[in-house]
């Protein structure tokens, strides 16, 4: 049997590039007379920009440092031991990019045991062990502190979670074993597996206190000294610690059966992690921890050499990562200073806008419509909004007052936009409307404005065709709704400028949005794939699949929501127009269903009613459904809808719309909501042969999102 320190040794020679954490061991004596104490310090040398992480040599320092204190807790020279982090950050978790490179599941198998076998001793310790999170805590970083006999927690913390399964891996080193032990399995599901799934959502301090992950709860300004106040209270029986006792009768399989529900309405079984969590989570109910770190070890090492993991790593790069670097984006420092804004229309997407540009800029933002009675109500709906913010205490008075006094409307254009820097329309979806507003927009507006459209569909060079000054027109093409939805497309119509384009690309940055460069095509990137995709779904109901045939045929993607969902979502006379203007481009590949046409006269605003409380056909909508006789199985409707979407994308590549295929699933994740364990599209594709059937190659070479050759 290979020891700890061999194992890590063997795993630190794959990773060369770990940014190494130190385990930094120092004594102190505690107060009120109650000994000697060590406490060691995860520090990895940089500031609180680059967190500390646990890779194969940064376990092996730890291990280390534990050799230390235990030699000292067997001699009896210490009372306690407790760990803690650098400033603002107590740990994050493994190393994702040495997980990357593993190619073999028994290396695999080694990253999980080696992380057990250092955190456990921590538990073994012949005097009590304390975790201090003092900090941003994720993952491993949560895990080490489970293996202390107490916790404490800052209330400052701002981000503590077990992100696992959102990546598509298990909490590997304790989580899925001693959570649910700690606070209970239905505490415990909602951590793994609800928060995970949703988004990643994260905890607060007071939530971690809560929930009865930490003992006790400190400020942030003074929080070690705090716990260490609070640590000699415990050591010399002061203070005691008093737990919930655990329900391990019916309510802990409520809580599993929950998870699992959670898990089928999430990802509908089309991703293994959550599913391989909860049957630990299962297993954990009779208290035996080594028979759940083992079957830890098993399901990490087996999800490290599949598919979904390498998928959601390469998706969490692409968020992290690529989205701050956009390919294509010209050198910032031709980006012009935005000091005014100018929004045309006051309808809710330009009253959307209008709110987001307010908020992240801070700057004079003014509306223009047609009518007063339109300004009066985009200028309302922005104010209403800035008082929900104060309201639920997101702003302070004195904010509120200042946002709100920099918003205006007006009628008259020339007022509204003589000294605009940044102007952008979001008006009716016709061509002739917008370039009618662009040409009047140009004529009042200084020289160098930017003038942008929110356009979803429609050329960015047509529009400024006829202008003056066509190389100050870009695409600036949000996503609704546009406070959640991070997407940004910035299209360069054919005359766009590169001074235009990196003001672009500054603002978008200000707006706190990815931002993503695409070419002047046909719908861009997003509604060009899912009008595809949503085509077929189309076109298989036209030809007389039943509609829940349709829906159900795509489940194991495990996207957010079901094609007929999102198209109501989107609005049906939305997605008709789309399907239109891409049918005028590409007849060959885009239909007009005249199904979905019969459904948008028809005033209807989906295809389902929920009167039980879940989608069901609306009977007047099944009504007005005219369709043939050919019936596809759901594997058949499958198969031919990710043929049609695997072909568009190949297309779309080489027209090059976007740099790479990358970008095309950052746009899919970041706009449309696409699954992080798929990675967005194109490693789906691959995984399933897809790529190769339609194309003849797979979109991403070996290891991008994949194991390594």
């Amino acid at each position: 049997m290979s020891t700890t320190a061999e194992l890590l040794k063997g795993a630190a020679e794959l990773f060369p590039d770990e940014v190494v954490t130190s385990a930094h061991v120092r004594h102190l004596d505690l107060p009120f007379g109650a000994g000697r104490f060590a406490l060691i310090t995860l520090d990895n040398g940089f500031d609180h920009t680059k967190p500390t992480t646990f890779g194969p040599q940064s376990l092996a320092n730890l291990n280390a440092a534990i050799d230390l204190v235990e030699q000292e807790a067997t001699a009896g020279t210490i009372v306690g031991a407790g760990i803690t982090g650098k400033p603002f950050i107590f740990a994050v978790g493994a190393d994702l990019k040495g997980v990357e490179l593993l190619k073999k599941h028994d290396e695999a198998l080694a990253i999980g045991k080696g992380g057990h076998d250092v955190f456990k001793r921590l538990s073994a310790l012949a005097v009590p062990t304390f975790a201090y999170y003092n900090g941003a805590a994720m993952g491993g970083g949560v895990e080490v502190g489970l293996h202390c006999s107490y916790r404490t927690v800052s209330k400052a913390i701002p981000a503590f979670s077990l992100p696992e399964v959102f990546l598509g891996l298990v909490p590997g080193w304790g989580g899925c074993a001693i959570l649910p032990n700690l606070i209970g399995a239905e505490r415990a599901v909602s951590v793994i597996i609800e928060n995970s799934l949703n988004q990643n959502r994260q905890l607060k301090g007071k939530q971690v206190f809560e929930l009865g992950i930490a003992d006790a709860i400190f400020e942030g300004a003074d929080f070690l000294e705090q716990s260490l106040l609070w640590t000699a209270n415990v050591l010399n029986g002061t203070t005691e610690v008093v737990r919930d006792e655990i329900d391990r009768g019916e309510a802990w399989d409520a809580a599993v059966a929950k998870g699992r529900f959670i898990a089928d309405s999430k990802v509908h079984g089309a991703a293994p992690a959550a599913y391989r969590a909860l049957d630990i989570i299962a297993a954990a109910k009779d208290g035996d921890l080594q028979a759940g770190f083992d079957a830890e070890d098993t399901a990490l090492a087996d999800l490290i050499m599949g598919g979904e993991l390498r998928s959601g790593i390469y998706a969490f790069n692409l968020v992290q990562k690529r989205a701050k670097r956009p390919a294509g984006a010209p050198d910032k420092s031709l980006a012009r200073p935005v000091t005014k804004v100018g929004v045309v229309g006051a309808g809710l997407m330009a009253s959307q806008l209008a709110l987001l540009f307010l908020r992240r800029l801070e700057v004079p933002v003014v509306l223009t419509d047609i009518d007063q009675e339109r300004v009066n109500k985009g200028v309302g709906y922005v104010h209403a909004e800035i008082q929900k913010l104060l309201g639920k205490g997101r702003i302070s008075q004195d904010k509120a007052n200042r946002l709100t006094a920099l918003v205006t409307g007006v009628l008259d254009k020339a007022e509204g936009f003589a000294d605009a820097d940044f102007i952008i329309e979001a008006v009716f979806e016709e061509m002739s409307v917008k370039q009618k507003v662009f040409a009047e927009v140009e004529a009042v507006a200084p020289a160098h404005a930017i003038l942008a459209t929110n356009t979803s569909s429609l050329s960015v060079s047509e529009m400024a065709a006829g202008l003056q000054h066509p190389e100050r027109v870009v695409g600036f093409h949000f996503f609704n709704p546009v406070a959640i939805l991070p997407l940004l497309e910035i299209v360069r119509g054919e005359q766009t400028d590169d001074a235009s384009l990196a003001t672009a690309f500054g603002v978008a940055k200000k707006l706190k949005k990815t931002a993503v460069l695409t070419k002047d095509a046909p719908a861009f990137v997003v509604n060009r794939i899912l009008t595809r995709f949503m085509g077929e779904i189309q076109n298989v109901i036209d030809e007389g699949t039943p509609v829940v045939t349709a829906e159900k045929a795509i489940e194991p993607l495990g996207l957010p929501m079901s094609p007929l969902v999102l198209l109501e979502l989107v609005g049906p006379a939305i997605g008709l127009h789309v399907s239109e203007t891409l049918n005028r481009s590409f007849p060959e590949r885009f239909t007009v269903s005249p199904n979905l046409a019969a459904v948008v006269k028809a005033g209807k605003r989906g295809f389902y009613v929920y009167d039980s409380g879940k989608p069901e056909l609306d009977p007047e909508v099944a009504a007005l459904l005219v369709q043939g006789d050919s019936v596809l199985t759901e594997e058949q409707v499958r198969i031919r809808v990710l043929d049609a979407v695997a072909q568009e994308i190949g297309l779309m590549l080489e027209e090059g719309v976007v740099a790479e295929a990358q970008d095309i699933d950052l746009c899919l994740i970041t706009g449309a909501g696409w699954p992080f364990h798929l990675g967005g599209i194109t490693p789906y594709l691959d995984r399933e042969g897809v790529s190769e059937r339609v194309n003849g190659k797979k979109f991403l070479a070996p290891g991008i999102a994949s194991v390594p050759a």
